[in-house]
């Protein structure tokens, strides 16, 4: 059964983020802005760093890392971990193949031989031998490497990751619908969602608007207005609708349609400018009522500190791969909960990789009651993993198995090539504690 919004706030305890988290027409309500932080009070990101899930009370001896291996089958690439005690972890990747030299020169040798229920550590030791690279492609390596050993821990302590991070307090996760395009005009974007509600049960979904870093373009003109528009006609009143710019406007752009966007009722208004530039879109979210979501490009804690305190964004958006994993993921939100945000993360994965976000969701707070998820049309699982993450009622059941909750059919597997085996440390013998 799916979770209403007031069932799922009594769960989490967050009904003081009810204003946050608005449902149908009344979106466009003013939402109550965070208790601003004490003058003078220091960031919290030194407190988001410490450990907070004691990875190694839960197991009765050390996980050393023996493997850290990059497979490809297809299109499809996974990072396997083993450790000396035979234990196997995998993940599957998001976009590898072009971060390969970096996974397997820089990243993936600062684990050998560390033990991996030191992982809230190891993240932050492999950082220091790297940031001058901190960027996308080397925190999506970083990320792959802790999302694998977080499957092989969560098979060793026979616990879902859910379970290892801070305990599942949900068991299926409401999603909204995404991946529209802006090469369809708006007609036929609208249409995709007309057929998309009916087809999963969601209750919300998302839209692309403007050009995508456009400097106010649009894909055509009068593209924007007409999407918004007939998507609330299209879709009714009790659907929730969502809008992502991608950066596209500039201050006036982005305030004069997010005025659009509040006179149409939309939930949440995302990345109306430029990601680099944090003074425009604080600009446009002081001039608004409408929640601002932010941060799916953003791989700094202290960014995500600072927008939250100054009023950049109510929703926090951190991509659980280009931010450095799930571990790093909690850490936004426990900066998100301790600022009155909530945090909703970018999401472009469907099927065998979406595992991480549900599993994230499942075990975080503040996670708002829609995760993104991508929909076009419909697909059948493919037959060498399971389970299918259909969505039924608009939600995704959260698997329960140990680990990340996917099962690779192993004769799959047996057909990928190993384009890159890792099984001896950095030179030096790694960065710092953890080992």
């Amino acid at each position: 059964m799916a979770l209403s919004r007031r069932d799922w706030l009594k769960l989490t305890g967050a009904a003081s983020l009810a204003a946050a988290l608005p449902s149908g027409r009344a979106a466009a309500a003013p939402s109550a802005a965070p208790a601003p932080p004490a003058a003078g009070a220091p960031p919290l990101v030194r407190e988001s760093e410490q450990p907070m899930f004691n990875l190694p009370g839960q197991f009765t001896s050390p996980v050393r890392i023996a493997s850290v291996e990059m497979l490809k089958h297809g299109s499809n690439f996974f990072v396997r971990t083993r450790s000396t005690d035979g234990a196997v972890g995998i993940t599957g990747t998001k976009q590898v193949e072009d971060f390969l030299p970096i996974f397997e020169h820089l990243v993936a040798p600062h684990f050998i031989g560390k033990d991996a229920r030191q992982l809230e550590t190891l993240i932050d030791d492999v950082y220091r031998a790297n940031y001058k690279l901190a960027s996308i492609p080397y925190w999506c390596c970083s990320s792959y490497v802790e999302q694998s050993l977080l499957d092989l821990l969560g098979r060793v302590a026979n616990k879902p990751v859910g379970a290892l991070l801070g305990g599942v307090i949900r068991t299926e996760i409401p999603v909204y619908l995404s991946g529209s395009d802006r090469i369809l005009s708006a007609e036929e974007e609208v249409a995709v969602y007309e057929r998309g509600v009916p087809a999963t049960g969601a209750k919300a979904v998302k839209f692309k608007i403007g050009g995508r870093m456009s400097r106010n373009l649009d894909t055509y003109p009068g593209r924007t207005e007409t999407l918004l528009k007939l998507a609330r006609k299209k879709l009714g009143d009790q659907i929730i609708l969502r809008a992502d710019a991608n950066g596209s406007y500039d201050v006036p752009h982005g305030i004069r349609i997010g005025r659009l966007l509040e006179e149409l009722n939309f939930d949440f208004f995302e990345e109306p400018c430029p990601f680099e530039e944090l003074s425009e879109t604080q600009a446009v979210a002081k001039a608004l009522r409408i929640p601002i979501a932010y941060g799916e490009q953003n791989y700094s804690l202290w960014q995500f500190d600072w927008a939250l305190r100054n009023g950049v964004m109510k929703i926090a958006q951190p991509d659980l791969n280009y931010n450095g994993g799930l571990i790093r993921a909690k850490r936004v939100a426990r900066i998100a909960e301790k600022l009155g945000g909530t945090i909703v993360p970018h999401n472009t994965q469907t099927g065998a990789t979406s595992v991480n976000i549900l599993q994230f969701a499942s075990c975080t707070k503040n996670a708002a009651p829609y995760m993104e998820y991508p929909w076009r049309t419909p697909q059948k699982a493919p037959s060498w993993y399971t389970p299918d993450f259909k969505i039924v009622d608009g939600c995704i059941k959260v698997p329960t198995t140990p680990g990340m909750g996917l099962e690779i059919d192993p004769d799959y597997l047996k057909q990928a090539t190993v384009i890159a085996k890792i099984d001896r440390p950095a030179k030096g013998g790694g960065s710092g504690s953890g080992g």
